[in-house]
């Protein structure tokens, strides 16, 4: 099978598996994986009745982008889009210019949908797939961000995940069209860049091939498992939960992954940000480890306590301070 034929056959089976909108949207940057991914989204909506439109998104962040941005509007409708928009955001925030630079796009994605909802494609491979676990692996994620990308998550979707980066250029090739290349896809200051670059060809290399797709695999199982302990952890939630908070009896039965992932829903569910695996343990302390200590102070000005058998999140209101005595002489 070509290339193409390999991107074409993945749009068109996993347009198969949800339910697409009228119209679909392509988010392109101008790269191989984007305009093959364009390409064969264009091909299977014409046999299905959708209308495609393009969104390219402007960072701002090189010299000439709005030119590149321009250009890949026009090589996408030579592709057969319907419609390119371009997206013009500015960057800013923290974690570095990358991570700002994925918030802006994503946010900039999700607006140009008409209330929010419909779909985006995505075009992530199996390489950014096995990127993706490498770096969880190095950070010491758990089994959530071992998983990976899903394939839908609404309103994103991802249907290359099992198409190669070498695919992806191969079907440009055999469109005849010349893809973008990003300077900072290049750039060693990125960790990605650098996996991507050096890490996974010497992986491929000590392992004798077939690495990427090892990753990809991976991911998958971990994926499902998480799936499944998560649908657990939602019927625990449901019998442990009340307007009191959590009842500590039914969390004290469970095994310690499913007790934390119980508390992770509902730490998140509560509002609490930024929860990070310390803060996770330290409130799973109050029912594994409870021997009358006090709260858990978590992001968000919340405290998580535990009191008759129940923990419970609250937002203790700030003091005032007492201002100094005064004596006369």
């Amino acid at each position: 099978m070509s290339a193409l034929a390999a991107v074409r056959r993945a749009v068109r089976e996993f347009l198969a598996t949800v339910e697409a909108p009228a119209e679909v949207c392509v988010a392109v940057s101008g790269g191989a994986d984007s305009l093959a991914l364009a390409e064969a989204t264009a091909y299977v909506a014409r046999h299905r009745n959708l209308r495609t439109r393009a969104l390219i998104v402007d960072h701002g962040l090189q010299s000439g982008s709005a030119e590149v941005a321009a250009q890949a509007a026009a090589a996408v409708k030579e592709l057969g889009v319907d419609t390119a928009e371009i997206l013009t955001v500015t960057v800013s925030g923290k974690g570095g210019p990358e991570a700002a630079a994925r918030t802006a796009r994503y946010r900039a994605l999700r607006e140009a949908l008409p209330g929010g909802e419909g779909l985006v494609l995505l075009g992530h491979t199996l390489d950014d797939q096995a990127e993706t676990v490498l770096l969880g692996l190095g950070r010491g994620s758990g089994p959530r961000s071992l998983s990976g990308m899903r394939a839908h998550d609404a309103p994103w979707g991802r249907p290359l995940l099992g198409v190669t980066r070498e695919q992806t250029r191969g079907a440009c090739a055999e469109l005849g069209v010349e893809p973008w290349q990003d300077p900072h896809n290049a750039d060693p200051r990125f960790t990605r860049v650098r996996l991507r670059a050096e890490v996974l060809p010497l992986l491929e290399d000590v392992l004798a091939g077939g690495v990427a797709a090892a990753l990809a695999r991976t991911a998958a199982q971990l994926r499902d498992d998480t799936e499944a302990l998560d649908t657990v952890a939602d019927r625990i939630l449901t019998r442990a939960g009340g307007p009191e908070g959590l009842d500590v009896t039914v969390l004290e039965a469970e095994p310690a992954a499913l007790r934390r992932r119980v508390l992770r829903r509902w730490l998140l569910g509560s509002g609490v940000r930024e929860l990070t695996d310390a803060h996770l343990r330290a409130v799973d302390a109050l029912v594994a480890s409870w021997r009358g200590q006090g709260g858990v102070w978590l992001p968000g000005n919340l405290e998580a306590s535990r009191c008759r058998g129940r923990l419970s999140l609250s937002r203790p209101e700030p003091t005032t301070p007492i201002p100094p005595t005064t004596r006369g002489d």
